[in-house]
């Protein structure tokens, strides 16, 4: 069974390299082609259709670069189409949410003070609100909204919003946080794989067929291309949060994730403003100042209730109680709290310290057996913890560590022993 923990560890980390990796790719060249797309330049002599062109230069080279607003004369035999990157980021989303939030849901999903729900029927409603926000912004852009773009910006803003604030009412912080991030990179990849991708295909068949092409098709996209820009920097901050506690563990992490969606907005508008070259609208600096401000007095809030004050008497999960009935539990008991509970505590005395990193407690017996798998992972199988091994954790302790977790992991039916 520790073999089995170990691998699915190593599974999640390499579905997270990829994620990252295709975020780059997807993200690279979504910065890479607004910033060209408003960059072009209107020159004499530009060749039957072309709205405008760029000269760059980069690795040693010179590039010289044309767009056509709907579409050239004749279809060049070689045609890039750039879609894999945002398709590969949200599969690989997808599996990292499964992984992390569904099969590891005892832990990460459902906030049993907020709602009383099964685990199932958390994943479900994890995994049915991801289609709701697209179906409704789907709705929202090709109604006669669509021909006002300021309009349709603030109603999906709205829309973020309400879900932030729905997401808050079922989920941990770190989930609210995490789901949000997926909420609204759905609309992003779905924008390209409904929308862009679909329109431009429209396009090339009526070149090829010899049919003058819309132009309505290459506006539509551009909106939804704009649209993407715009939530690109908000995306990011939600899928880094969970990595930080005065992020997502506060009662305002709705909020918060609000005012990032602000920020994302001012940054991408200074930005494309400058490379565009109308302007230098150098206010959006001090307003992204003020907004982060806001971020950082909202997460001195204090953090969710059920989290540091959680109840003893609470019924304890399967997973749980196979590792608190195990032999070795009154041992474990001497060690990881002595050895931890300076740092992770509802009050941590560790000079520096002033919330438990990452939100995980050690303090008593349900804190213990419910981070389990943590402890076996960061103090057993490996010695990241303590850091620097600050607290003189012994070889014998780590060997007791990871007897304790092997004897609970037997005691679980294999699909639940990774977790």
């Amino acid at each position: 069974m520790q073999e089995l923990v170990i691998m699915w560890d190593w599974l999640g980390f390499a579905v997270r390299w990829l994620h990252v990796i295709t975020a780059i790719a997807w993200i690279g060249s979504s910065f890479y082609f607004i910033a060209l797309d408003l960059g072009l330049r209107k020159v004499p002599h530009l060749p039957v259709g072309a709205h405008g062109e760029e000269w760059q230069v980069h690795g040693g080279g010179f590039y010289h670069i044309q767009k056509y607003l709907v579409a050239p004369e004749n279809m060049p035999d070689h045609l890039i189409w750039f879609k894999w990157e945002s398709y590969a980021t949200w599969l690989s989303g997808a599996g990292l949410l499964m992984i992390v939030y569904w099969a590891g849901g005892e832990l990460y999903l459902i906030d049993q003070g907020k709602a009383d729900l099964a685990l199932w029927q958390g994943i479900l409603i994890s995994a049915a609100s991801l289609s709701i926000g697209w179906l409704i912004y789907d709705f929202l852009c090709k109604s006669p909204l669509g021909e006002k773009p300021t309009v349709l910006m603030v109603l999906l803003f709205v829309l973020l919003v309400a879900m932030g604030w729905g997401y808050n009412q079922i989920f941990t912080g770190r989930a609210v946080m995490l789901h949000l991030g997926a909420f609204t990179a759905t609309i992003m990849t779905a924008n390209v794989f409904f929308i862009i991708m679909p329109n431009q295909r429209v396009v090339v068949a009526d070149l090829q067929a010899g049919r003058p092409a819309d132009p309505k098709y290459g506006k539509i996209a551009k909106l939804r291309s704009t649209h993407n820009n715009y939530l690109t920097l908000p995306v990011i901050f939600l899928m880094l949060s969970n990595h930080y506690p005065l992020a997502f563990a506060t009662e305002y992490n709705w909020i918060i994730a609000a005012l990032v969606f602000l920020m994302g907005v001012t940054i991408r508008h200074y930005f494309n403003t400058l490379h565009a070259g109308t302007g230098n609208p150098t206010w959006t600096w001090p307003v992204t100042i003020l907004l982060f401000i806001a971020v950082m007095a909202l997460s001195q809030a204090p953090l969710m209730q059920d989290t540091y004050e959680e109840s003893e008497a609470r019924e304890l999960t399967q997973t749980e109680l196979a590792y608190a009935g195990s032999e070795h539990f009154d041992d474990i008991m001497s060690v990881v709290p002595g050895r931890c509970a300076m740092c992770h505590a509802r009050e941590p005395y560790y000079e520096g310290i002033r919330r438990a990193p990452k939100n995980v407690l050690l303090e008593t017996e349900a804190d213990v057996a419910k981070h389990a798998r943590q402890i076996y992972l960061q103090a057993g199988a490996t010695h990241a913890m303590p850091p620097a091994n600050v607290t003189y954790m012994e070889d014998d302790e780590r060997a007791l560590i990871r007897k304790w977790f092997a004897d609970g992991a037997a005691e679980l039916p294999f699909y639940m022993a990774g977790n």
